[in-house]
């Protein structure tokens, strides 16, 4: 989304996405580094207390280096979700610009993303009666039951969403039952087409291959910063059933810990960098409909085209 004569008086923001493993944070902490910038949190387990190997939070140097907001924010037992995020991420780009920063969003999870660019579709409010029904269900009859009831009433929900995403996927079903219409329908006429925030979006655009090696390697490096104590010491602390922990990631540490079986890190890395891989074609699959400006790992590392008002789209 380019700057606007429209939108001039909008908040003004760097948006970077991009897949997992990408290097959406690197170019952030550049760009912060170059423009004087502050970083804005976009990702839904980093924004979580306690869960920092397996969600890839900036080590303590690089938050010396760089302010970063809604980092560690929230206890994982808190409710957290796009709305929220939005109105707390607009919140701070405002502060950031009211400084003379510039403010960098950077995060994976899109859906956020997007509610800090366009809003939400307007839906009923939460019904706490349905979700504890299906949280019942879930308890007798699993996660994919649950799942695979979508695809009678909003099919097009039932095919974007994970199984193991008890959150969204409740929420689709509670949608679809408080007003007997889809929510992808509600979400198609909505349209996503009035901005909130002056921004342009940035990602670094990985090859395949380099893609699946980058995710392979960050995955062992978890493993050596010690993922697997982490997640023991999250579910002694109570965390086992929170959302963070049905992360791609934290979810098969979580299972392999807890299923009785003898861990070997080998097998356990390359199921995690699996499922990773699948995440990540989904948010490329997301992105191809974004207005995004695909940056090559060399032009990531170079200020050629880098101006006082940020980088290029070049």
């Amino acid at each position: 989304m380019s700057a606007k004569s429209e939108d001039a008086e909008l908040p003004r923001a760097i948006v970077i996405v991009g897949p997992t493993a990408s290097g959406k944070s690197d170019l952030a902490l550049r760009w912060a580094t170059r423009f004087d910038g502050e970083i804005v949190n976009a990702d839904s387990v980093q924004i979580y207390r306690h869960f920092d190997i397996g969600s890839g939070k900036p080590s303590a140097e690089e938050l010396a280096r760089v302010p970063h907001h809604l980092l560690g924010t929230f206890d994982p037992h808190a409710e957290m979700d796009a709305s929220i995020f939005a109105e707390l991420a607009i919140e701070r780009i405002r502060e950031i610009e009211a400084r003379g920063k510039i403010a960098i969003v950077c995060g994976g999870t899109f859906l956020w993303v997007r509610a800090l660019l366009f809003g939400l579709v307007p839906a009923p409010p939460k019904d706490e009666s349905l979700r504890e029904r299906h949280r019942q269900f879930v308890a007798e009859r699993g996660r994919e039951a649950l799942h695979e009831q979508l695809s009678g009433v909003d099919p097009a929900s039932y095919a974007r969403l994970m199984p193991n995403d008890f959150v969204r996927v409740s929420r689709a079903l509670e949608v679809f039952e408080l007003t007997g219409k889809p929510l992808s329908e509600l979400q198609q006429a909505h349209g996503f087409a009035t901005p909130r925030l002056n921004a342009r979006l940035f990602g670094v655009a990985q090859a395949r291959e380099e893609l699946h090696r980058r995710i392979a390697e960050r995955t062992l490096g978890m493993f050596a910063k010690g993922w697997l104590d982490e997640v023991r010491d999250l579910i002694a602390q109570g965390f086992g059933d929170t959302r963070p922990m049905a992360s791609v990631g934290y979810r098969e540490v979580h299972q392999a810990l807890t299923s009785g079986e003898q861990v070997e890190i080998s097998a356990l890395a390359e199921q995690v960098s699996r499922a990773t891989r699948v995440f990540a074609r989904r948010q490329l699959t997301w992105l191809r409909e974004q207005p995004v400006h695909w940056l090559s790992p060399e032009q990531c590392n170079t200020e050629t085209g880098w101006t006082k008002d940020g980088p290029s789209a070049t």
